[in-house]
């Protein structure tokens, strides 16, 4: 230990109060995810004319976009219908399991009191959306399984 750098602060897990901070951005988020399922599940996209509007880049453009489905896809996994989901928006999906693989190692990060890596890929975010719009809207036998 540097006598210049003081005392190393202890671990996360080394008090409980601390632990329970750090843990409560992580239950946060878990509780606004729960109350915006139950809020899908309760709206029932699936029924046409529901209380969730449609999709305004689908409605006033005619453009589908790569969310398209996907609050349908949500309803599905909620009704434990994996296949309707993936017909719905497998993009979407596949998305849901990436989220949910992130947000375990961040809570994990912040039970062991490390920081998490930086996502590195993020710069290439809105390629990645462009190339799925453009990929669910060209007529093309494999892309055309994109559409909902």
């Amino acid at each position: 230990m540097d006598p210049r750098l003081g005392p190393t602060p202890p671990p996360v897990a080394a008090a409980p109060r601390a632990r329970w901070r750090a843990v409560g951005a992580p239950a946060a988020v878990a509780a606004m995810v729960i109350a915006v399922a139950a809020a899908i599940r309760w709206a029932d996209p699936s029924t046409p004319g529901g209380i969730i509007p449609p999709c305004p880049s689908k409605t006033w453009l005619h453009v589908v976009c790569p969310g398209c489905g996907s609050t349908r896809a949500i309803d599905a996994l909620l009704r434990l219908d994996p296949a309707g989901a993936l017909a719905y928006n497998a993009l979407a999906v596949l998305a849901l399991i990436g989220l949910a693989v992130a947000f375990a190692v961040w809570t994990r990060g912040r039970l062991r009191g490390v920081a998490p890596r930086q996502w590195y890929h993020r710069r290439y975010a809105p390629l990645i959306m462009l190339v799925l719009t453009l990929g669910c809207n060209i007529p093309v036998a494999p892309l055309t399984a994109l559409r909902v």
